[in-house]
């Protein structure tokens, strides 16, 4: 009798602890890969997918096992593997006869061996990508009333599954709703919503999860203790965080590392293997961004880019720290994370403690979307650096609340990013400082000039703009506040007559403004208004008019004898408001008030 079916081990090789020894590799024979040489065996070598053992444990132990299973996932997390490891636990029989169906099989069964090599006779697997039609399941159909020849149950492993036609889905719903006593069924699919309800009605579902990083972190850890191996925690890491998941590619990787670096798997080999960014390189960038600093953002990036790192890459990893950062933000506990280096831990908590979910929320939109800019250029670093500058002049972008806040009190509408002039008033929250390294919040610098909103067709003009100020009260109508302050403060009226516009920029001013104005003003009034910039002075803006109107009044009431009485009686006062007569009257004013500011023939307030 051969050792295959007294149920003795093959090999001589050292096992993984939890998993039993691989079969050896005959002398000569090729080199068999991590993926494979590892593969589970049994279900307590499956990881990160205790709920489905939990659930087939309780199924067999009370006998309440159904006649098919459709099993379901990403790529690499052991769906064809389990369904062999079902068929086994099916079929576990010992040398001595005894045994039935179970999950625990601590010894190799007569049927084992030949059911995980892909060779037992009753264990049958098709793989549906290449048998799509009904004549392949009709073969199937045709079979299935046969008895197996030594197993206890015909197992049907049929892999990816919702390539199968309509025809041969339509063929399998009578004997998979009523199989033979002796005939199971596995399914196993990465796309579970191309399967018909039909079939999927007449199964039990197991959705296998993605394997988390750090469960895959030890995991390769054992798997190199095992080969003898000597890997750095931070390049096990990186292999886990690229293999998203999959235990297959996290072994494909593993294996492709440790040709790389001829048997030491270090982070700065699996950096240069995956083309991945320097993580601590990754953090500096990240801190560039978010204080505005696009100088050294820029040599942050073209450093990475010509040790060989994607631009691409570089952003998804900016994207990955500020999910980090986010995450420690709103939960303390995530620092705990074993996937996460040192470096990434303790920066992580400090730039988590400085910068608001706003922040960190719109750094992640930008990049998300600026990932497959970089991807779909002709000159992704190029791409890369436009994305970074975006980000980096919306790390000072201010709320909507503080920006009306900003335009009450007057503060200048600049174009705003890093190289903006911070107000002269100090901010809500300021810079925060983080060594000798200012990061960027939120503070209030101004917004971009929005677009004026249409106006709804068929409506006639609001008014007849027979002046400047006209068109400055529309804006106001409007609730265009960003557009209604930059007339009134950067515009130098050379000329006005209705249709046409001229005007001199004052200082600081956006040159954007024309457009901007002519656009809002044909949606306004439904008329083609030219607007143009001209050379000439102009007047003065209807700001420097109305605080040089301002500053008459208060000068003509400190000057009238009464206020300068009053004055001399109080040092120190001084005139803060002038009301005039006309003025006081529109705003409902009593008679007495009427009659004491006849008395002074003006107004005043003094404090």
């Amino acid at each position: 009798m051969d050792e295959t079916t007294t149920g003795t081990p093959l090999n001589d090789e050292p096992a993984l602890p939890g998993f039993p020894p691989a079969p050896a590799a005959a002398p000569g024979s090729p080199y068999r890969v991590l993926a494979r040489k590892y593969r589970p065996r049994t279900f307590d070598d499956l990881i990160g997918q205790e709920a489905m053992v939990r659930t087939l444990s309780n199924a067999f132990e009370t006998g309440r096992i159904p006649q098919a299973w459709m099993l379901t996932g990403v790529r690499g997390v052991g769906k064809t593997t389990t369904a062999r490891i079902l068929a086994r636990g099916l079929n576990y029989q010992r040398a001595d006869g005894t045994g039935g169906p179970t999950i625990h099989m601590p010894e190799l069964g007569v049927h084992c061996e030949a059911i995980m090599e892909s060779r037992h006779v009753d264990v049958l697997e098709m793989d549906a990508a290449s048998h799509t039609g009904i004549d392949d399941v009709r073969q199937i159909i045709d079979g299935i009333r046969y008895s197996p020849v030594s197993a206890r149950y015909k197992v049907y492993i049929i892999d990816e599954v919702h390539m199968l036609s309509e025809k041969a889905f339509n063929a399998f719903l009578k004997t998979l709703e009523e199989p033979p006593p002796h005939a199971k069924f596995i399914f196993a699919t990465t796309e579970i919503r191309k399967v018909p309800v039909t079939i999927l009605s007449r199964c039990q579902r197991f959705d296998l999860r993605r394997i988390e990083t750090d469960k895959l972190v030890a995991h390769l850890g054992r798997i190199c203790d095992a080969e003898s191996v000597k890997a750095d925690q931070e390049a096990l890491a990186a292999i886990a965080r690229a293999a998203e998941g999959s235990a297959r590619d996290s072994l494909s990787l593993l294996d492709q590392a440790i040709a790389h670096g001829a048997g030491h798997v270090a982070a700065e080999t699996v950096r240069d293997m995956l083309g991945l960014a320097d993580r601590t390189l990754v953090l500096d960038l990240f801190e560039a961004v978010m204080r505005g600093d696009v100088p050294a953002a820029f040599a942050g990036l073209r450093a990475q880019y010509d040790a060989g790192a994607d631009p691409s890459v570089i952003l998804s990893d900016l994207a990955a720290f500020s999910h980090v950062v986010t995450r420690l933000k709103l939960i303390p506990d995530a620092a705990k994370d074993p996937a996460l280096s040192e470096a990434e831990r303790s920066r992580g908590s400090e730039y988590a403690q400085k910068l608001s979910v706003r922040t960190l929320s719109r750094a992640w939109q930008i990049l998300l979307k600026g990932i497959p800019e970089v991807q779909a250029s002709n000159r992704p670093i190029a791409a890369a650096e436009m994305v970074l500058v975006r980000l980096a002049y919306a790390a000072d972008l201010p709320t909507p609340d503080e920006a009306l806040r900003a335009l009450k009190d007057g503060a200048p509408v600049s174009t705003g990013g890093p190289s903006a002039p911070l107000p002269s008033s100090p901010p809500p929250s300021g810079p925060i400082v983080s060594g000798n390294v200012a990061l960027a919040t939120s503070q209030p610098m101004p917004q971009p000039m929005p677009q004026p909103r249409p106006q709804p067709q068929g409506t006639a003009p609001v008014m007849r703009l027979r002046r400047f100020e006209d068109v400055v009260a529309l804006a106001a109508e409007q609730r265009e506040i960003v557009l209604k302050t930059a007339l009134e403060r950067d515009v130098r009226l050379v000329r006005f007559e209705e249709g046409r516009i001229e005007f001199n920029l004052a200082e600081g001013g956006s040159r954007t403004i024309a457009n901007d104005l002519a656009r809002a003003l044909q949606q306004w009034t439904g008329q083609r208004w030219m607007v143009a910039l001209s050379s000439d002075a102009g007047a003065p803006t209807l700001r420097e008019q109305a605080d040089t109107a301002e500053r008459e009044r208060k000068e003509g009431a400190t000057n009238h004898p009464l206020v300068q009485a009053v004055l001399a009686k109080f040092p120190g006062a001084q005139v803060v408001n002038v009301i005039e007569r006309a003025k006081a009257a529109e705003d409902g004013a009593s008679e007495a008030d009427m009659d004491m500011l006849g008395a002074t023939d003006a107004e005043d307030e003094v404090e």
